[in-house]
């Protein structure tokens, strides 16, 4: 070979599996092939060193506390704190409203859970605290359980239209907080036993097409305060569609003036925001529009009695103080449990994904699990003081961080806010008009509604994300919040084992200069190393679609193997049947050879006569023999004799014509390997070594020229037993018209799962297992090739191909 390419060859050693093990036992393993029991008693030993860490895993505020810098980060905080505060007041209070609530208990969880965060929370910049998917799942658990035809007054023996907004009102709150705290146990638990990936389930056009959904939930939910007019409660499958068909009947009742007041309201709400996003850069802190909003408009209501005069529907009564702690109702959570375990991964989800998008930015870890528990924790916490369902708010985590905000101390200083609210100020808003509230819950899903755009950018994205962002949108809008959930999530992992059934499969080719293997259908600079395909999928080979790598591989490597070995079946048990009957003849033969002999014993020793002088006598003796079915005796034009020799051997000599019609496979005459072949000679070894040299090249059917087939597995985490069974197959079928199949870039654990799976045998050796395509293909052109290429380089001179 040319010195000059000498550069482009890669000289090494060719690694299969025998070879790396034998590299790895010098290595040290003493880790991994330590005893499953000291392992166990190593994890559950205790040192001061683990002890320390384990506490400051779960108190991640004793990490951050201790150094807390006053001077660095108190007034960012400060700042922070407060606005994000102001954003709770009226937030709380009309989130209240979704989870058909009194507006106070909004408050309650406003207040509560942001300091169970601050101690046990990882992230800096979220806000704990009510948000409006949480809020409306809550809303559809109450007033399931506890309608309003449940709670109507009785009067003697008639029943009034009247409601009992006490009771109701009483046992709403009693479900609200059983179903908190369930939620918040489960999400403890999944914490505890390092679940927290189970958000890794819900992809993000699974949650963006669930909020969206949702935020049609929250509008529908609203329109009664914004219209003034009193809806049928509807429940189950369909509920939001006979709600609209109640209220598109209820239209001509529409009460004006809460109309009024929600047009305006709105109006001066989306007016006010437009203006604070446009001066947001010269503005030290945020306009705080919705408290503005919620001030002016008691303030009105106040002075103008807007309850009295016009029959607009107000807040009412804001007890002062806190309430007392209270064990929830546990009848309830029989009830609840689907409905708790629904919002206990939503909440996780929509909070972490916000947590490390804050975190990623700022560079600092938000731990998943520690997550979970410090959720779980909140919700838990907070149902035993009348709370809902909590999780982060984009609005105000957004806010919270545009502010300057450094740590959970700001949610500490917003809780504060609440807590004077509560204590001081809470009765001065008991005129705010509840069609307000729904103002502000409708102005803030506007950034929900510009969602719908989802399916203009997956539509030219992905295909599939879009088809699981509209059937969770559709499962949601038409089965509710809990069975649209479980819905979508099923539809989204059918799409992910429907992507695994139909992965791509691919021929790969060699990037000359490198050790690369590459698809040959996208990278036009690979080139096809001579005799050996290498075959590629791009998912996991398991039980659902190792039938169909198996008809990949037919197709990619142009071997239908099923018929090549049917048609080669048929062609042995035919050739089988040839050599009985063969066999049959020569038994015959051998019978008329001793009459033969026993005749010429009494001729003259050196006599020479033709056959055709026993001509009678032989066709007599074939007759028999063509009755049932065998070839007799055939004329020949050039009169094929017999000769006696002197030698007193008495054998006779067959010497063969050269009649054409005689010439089929499986006919005498073929069957002679000369022009002669004496009588007592063995016609069954001679019709035994043509049988062998009958192969499926040399009947004609096929012909191929790849003499290796390398699978590259380097795409699988793992194999099961259908996919063992399918390589072995693969190997036994393929090798049968002398095809070798090898394996490469297989990761340790399949190498593990194939040998427990009983893999390897006396035939599929790991040998046949190599480290990567360029070993297995460097060894297959050493040693099928060796007799005419003695090099990998020259085989790759021969075909062109240069490493």
């Amino acid at each position: 070979m040319d010195s000059g390419n000498a550069g482009y060859r890669v000289q090494r050693e060719v690694i299969d599996e025998q070879r790396l093990k034998e590299l790895s036992q010098r290595m040290d393993f003493s880790q991994t092939n330590t005893p499953f029991s000291h392992r166990l008693k190593k994890s559950l030993s205790c040192s001061v060193p683990r002890l320390k860490h384990s506490i400051i895993g779960f108190l991640p505020i004793l990490s951050w506390l201790p150094r807390y810098s006053i001077w660095d980060y108190g007034m960012p905080d400060l700042i922070s704190g407060i606005s994000v505060g102001i954003m709770h007041l009226p937030q709380g209070m009309a989130y209240a409203l979704l989870a058909s609530l009194p507006p106070v208990f909004g408050l309650y969880t406003s207040l509560y859970p942001p300091l169970i965060y601050f101690i046990f929370g990882t992230s800096r910049h979220i806000s704990v605290g009510t948000f409006t998917i949480l809020s409306i799942m809550i809303g559809s658990v109450t007033e399931r359980l506890a309608p309003d035809a449940s709670f109507l007054i009785y009067n003697g023996t008639n029943v009034t239209e009247e409601v009992d907004i006490i009771s109701r009102d009483f046992y709403r709150v009693q479900v609200a907080a059983a179903a908190t705290v369930l939620g918040g146990l489960i999400q403890v638990v999944l914490g505890l036993v390092q679940f927290g990936f189970v958000g890794t389930y819900l992809s993000e056009p699974l949650v963006r097409g669930y909020t969206t959904a949702a935020s049609a939930h929250a509008v529908v939910a609203q329109l009664k305060y914004i219209l003034g007019v009193s809806p049928k409660r509807f429940n189950g499958p369909l509920s939001i569609v006979y709600t609209l068909a109640d209220l598109f009947w209820l239209l001509p009742e529409t009460h004006l003036p809460s109309l009024l007041v929600s047009v305006v309201s709105i109006v001066v709400l989306i007016t006010a925001k437009e203006i604070n996003n446009t001066f947001r850069q010269k503005l030290l802190v945020p306009i705080p529009v919705e408290l503005c909003t919620i001030v002016v408009a008691t303030v009105i209501s106040f002075y103008t009695r807007l309850n009295a005069s016009y029959t607009i529907s107000v807040v009412g009564e804001i007890p002062s103080g806190l309430e007392p702690p209270r064990v929830p109702n546990a009848s309830v959570f029989s009830d609840v449990v689907v409905d708790a375990f629904a919002m206990a991964i939503v909440g996780y989800a929509i909070s972490i994904s916000l947590g490390k998008t804050f975190g990623l930015k700022h560079g600092y870890k938000v731990e998943s699990n520690q997550e979970l528990v410090a959720l779980g924790l909140s919700n838990t916490v907070g149902g035993f003081f009348q709370c809902f369902s909590v999780c982060s708010s984009m609005s105000r985590s957004l806010i919270q961080e545009s502010t300057g905000g450094k740590t959970q101390i700001a949610g500490v200083v917003s809780g504060v806010i609440v807590l004077v609210t509560v204590l001081k100020l809470g009765s001065l808003f008991q005129e705010l008009p509840k069609a307000v509230l729904s103002a502000i819950v409708f102005v803030n899903l506007k950034g929900m509604f510009k969602q719908y755009y989802d399916t203009v950018t997956l539509w030219r994205s992905s295909k599939i994300d879009l088809l699981i962002w509209l059937v969770t949108y559709v499962s949601t809008i038409l089965f509710n919040l809990d069975m649209g959930l479980g819905a979508s999530m099923g539809f989204a992992l059918l799409t992910v084992i429907f992507r695994t059934q139909r992965p791509r499969y691919s021929l790969l080719g060699h990037l000359p200069g490198t050790e690369l293997y590459l698809d040959m259908e996208t990278h036009k600079e690979v080139r096809e190393v001579p005799g050996i395909t290498i075959f590629r999928s791009s998912a996991t080979m398991y039980f659902a679609n190792a039938e169909l790598y198996l008809e990949a591989l037919k197709k990619k490597s142009g071997l239908d193997i099923g018929k090549m070995l049917t048609y080669k079946r048929r062609q042995e048990a035919k050739q089988r049947r040839r050599e009985r009957r063969a066999e049959q003849r020569a038994r015959r033969e051998a019978k008329r050879q001793k009459k033969a002999l026993r005749a010429a014993s009494q001729r003259s020793k050196n006599a020479v006569f033709s056959v055709e002088e026993e001509a009678g006598q032989l066709r007599e003796r074939d007759e028999d023999t063509q009755r049932e079915g065998e070839p007799g005796w055939r004329e020949r034009e050039n009169s094929t004799v017999f000769v006696m020799p002197s030698d007193g051997n008495h054998t006779w000599v067959y010497l063969k014509g050269t009649d054409p019609e005689t010439s089929t496979l499986g006919s005498m005459s073929d069957l002679l390997d000369g022009d002669t072949t004496t009588m007592d000679s063995s016609s069954e070894d001679t019709l035994s070594r043509d049988l062998e040299r009958v192969s499926l090249g040399s009947l004609g059917k096929w012909t191929w020229d790849i003499h290796s087939i390398i699978l590259d597995l380097s795409t699988a985490n793992f194999i099961d037993a259908v996919a063992i069974k399918t390589l072995r197959n693969i190997f036994h079928d393929f090798g049968e018209i002398d095809v070798d199949i090898y394996l490469a870039g297989c990761q340790a654990l399949v190498v593990e799962q194939l040998e427990r799976g009983g893999f390897f045998s006396d035939d599929i050796t790991e040998g046949h297992v190599f480290a990567t395509v360029h070993d297995a293909v460097m060894y297959c052109l050493k040693h099928r090739v060796a007799g005419t290429i003695h090099s990998y380089e020259d085989a790759l001179d021969v075909s062109g191909t240069r490493l």
